[in-house]
């Protein structure tokens, strides 16, 4: 009775794995279970001695390991609306967290497909696609009561359940430990602190319970006699949530758990067979061409993922990618390229650090406590590394150093690795048509209404060959004065921008106070950022910041404003009205930068 791999999870396993099942069909019924921030390795499938997920290691054991899975993104919202399209976000212009940009027109949610050939598709019950464009067109049910058994007799289903138990919000209040905070290993970039030990104990907790509730999903399935008709896939949306994991391009904040059971029937669809594990690199942009495939509908061809199970398997790829842009309420521009083992981290905005302040991140104890650390000088060089300006480049060996602390980026002896991830980097950017090298207030006010892919596809209106040529000069070559001025006064905003941003990380170039009347708002406020890095203050860039605070300005140019405040040590007197007004909008974040920028000056 318990030869079914599935059926040793729970006593409905054990009931009803044996004789029972649902008519067979010629498609499969796909079921999804999802949790939210936990990275791998808290996973015991994948050998970690403290983590308690009996139910994910038994539907290892009967199915695949894919150890090297990734999210495009280390957060949820750009990570989900890289895998309900099978596009990159970054390539749609739905990679800023909390996004409102709309999808091009050809551009569908994947079960939208499903549906059109006749699925039952439920959602239960995370959507946080990052658009504007409306899902109703794709799920059959999307609520917390949508389930597969609401489907017509005998139709297949796609089914999705998400569990939030392993969700960062879990850290933000300390509840009895069952893990031992002693046994738990302390990352090189965190301080071993009691804080520390015990968001990393009471993480494995969190996780502990989002594995039951995946093994109370599995055994409704076999207690529905329908464990012989589905396949079922495990994953975590990508890595974290203890502080620098989740929102981070680090390996813990996008290597994220993937397992997948095919029952006798479909085994034929499974890329291994039961017990294996799979060492081929996948990212969880290829989830929708996947599901396609093992339902037998063809994919369209603007997908940029590929199959990695089905008819329509393909071959594996020597890198994948993930990207980060703005986290909540701060900006940022940083892509990563893995090849597995290596993996390359590009900083286009390096004088930024990784550890701005977040105000849902620092709800964390452990977060507290390591900045308070940072700023009281009792840190060693690889946890303070988390507070300053970065590297233009970063590259580790996750394989002696999974933690990410020893920078081979310089390192001779590595360099045909860096240049050979650096241009897998470029050439992904390329193929994708990466939008993120338009500022975001920019893309919003060019792009009004329509997709961002509208501005971004025309190498006249958006010469990203050029830009990335000319911020690598920047900021890894030798621009000279002259390649700078020359940008300074192109005829593109999105070039001026980054004329004014790139040399900010190496090349000491006093901004033209022309820029600071450009007639781009993006651009004015770049020009003034500059200023008050390289000056401290400046009334100029001042006023220039004042009027990007206007209630009249767009949500996207004020939250840059408050950014660009933030350089500042204190906040000058005649902000305090705009600072009130911010912190009384509706939008969370521009609530939140205006909330700690009033607390920090006062």
């Amino acid at each position: 009775m318990l030869s079914h791999p599935l059926a040793i999870v729970g006593l409905a396993f054990s009931l009803f794995a044996t004789g029972v099942s649902a008519t067979p069909e010629k498609r499969p019924n796909i079921l999804w279970i999802v949790s939210e921030d936990n990275t791998f390795n808290y996973v015991g499938a994948y050998g970690d001695p403290l983590a308690r997920t009996p139910h994910l290691d038994r539907l290892a054991s009967g199915g695949i390991v894919f150890e090297r899975a990734y999210a495009p993104a280390p957060v949820c919202a750009p990570t989900r609306s890289s895998i309900i399209t099978g596009v990159y976000a970054s390539s749609l212009g739905t990679q800023h967290m909390r996004s409102q940009r709309p999808l091009p027109p050809e551009v569908k949610f994947f079960p939208e497909y499903l549906r059109s050939a006749g699925y039952f598709t439920t959602n239960n019950a995370k959507t946080d696609y990052n658009t504007s464009t409306p899902w109703t067109a794709p799920w059959s049910e999307n609520s917390k009561s949508a389930h597969y058994r609401h489907r017509a007799p005998g139709q297949p289903f796609f089914a999705i359940f998400n569990t939030e138990e392993s969700h960062e919000s879990r850290l933000h209040t300390r509840q009895p430990l069952l893990t031992d905070p002693t046994k738990v290993r302390v990352p090189a970039y965190l301080p071993d602190t009691t804080e520390t030990r015990a968001d990393l104990a009471q993480y494995y907790d969190c996780v502990a319970r989002a594995d039951a509730f995946l093994g109370k999903i599995l055994d409704d399935l076999a207690a529905d006699g329908l464990a012989e008709d589905t396949i079922v896939f495990y994953f975590s949306d990508h890595g974290g949530a203890v502080s620098r994991s989740k929102r981070f391009l680090y390996e813990n904040g996008t290597h994220a758990a993937l397992l997948a059971y095919f029952p006798k029937k479909f085994s034929h669809l499974a890329p291994a067979g039961a017990g294996s594990r799979v060492s081929d690199l996948v990212n969880f942009v290829d989830l929708a061409p996947t599901v396609l495939s093992l339902a037998g509908v063809p994919a369209p061809d603007y997908f940029q993922g590929r199959a990695f199970c089905g008819p329509a398997l393909a071959p594996a790829p020597a890198f994948t990618y993930s990207f980060r842009d703005r986290m909540d309420e701060r900006p940022d521009l940083a892509r990563a390229v893995t090849d597995g083992r290596y993996r390359y981290l590009r900083n286009y905005l390096p004088h930024l650090p990784a550890g701005q302040h977040l105000g849902y991140l620092w709800k964390q104890a452990s977060m507290q406590v390591w900045h308070d650390l940072y700023r009281a000088g009792k840190l060693n060089a690889a946890q303070r590394a988390f507070f300053e300006p970065r590297a233009p480049e970063e590259l580790y060996d996750c394989a002696s150093d999974p933690d990410n602390v020893r920078n081979l980026a310089a390192d001779p002896a590595h360099r045909a690795v860096l240049e050979r991830l650096r241009a897998a980097n470029r050439d992904h950017l390329l193929r994708i048509r990466d939008t993120g090298f338009f500022p975001e207030p920019m893309m919003v006010s060019i792009a009004g209404d329509a997709s961002p892919t509208t501005l971004t596809g025309s190498a006249a209106s958006y010469p990203l060959a050029r830009l990335l040529d000319f911020i690598d000069a920047c900021q890894i070559g030798a621009a000279s004065p002259a390649e700078i001025d020359a940008a300074r006064r192109d005829p593109l905003p999105v070039v001026r921008y980054w004329a004014v941003t790139a040399p900010l990380a190496r090349v000491a170039a006093p901004v033209p106070p022309a820029l600071l009347s450009d007639p781009d708002a993006s651009v004015r406020l770049a020009a003034a950022s500059a200023a008050l890095h390289a000056r401290g203050t400046d009334a100029a860039a001042l006023r220039v910041i004042a009027d990007s605070l206007s209630t009249s300005a767009s949500r996207e140019l004020r939250l840059s404003a408050l950014n660009a405040l933030s350089l500042l040590n204190s906040v000058p007197p005649e902000f305090t009205s705009l600072l009130d007004a911010a912190a009384q909008s509706k939008d969370e974040y521009l609530v939140r930068a205006s909330e700690y920028l009033r607390a920090t000056s006062r």
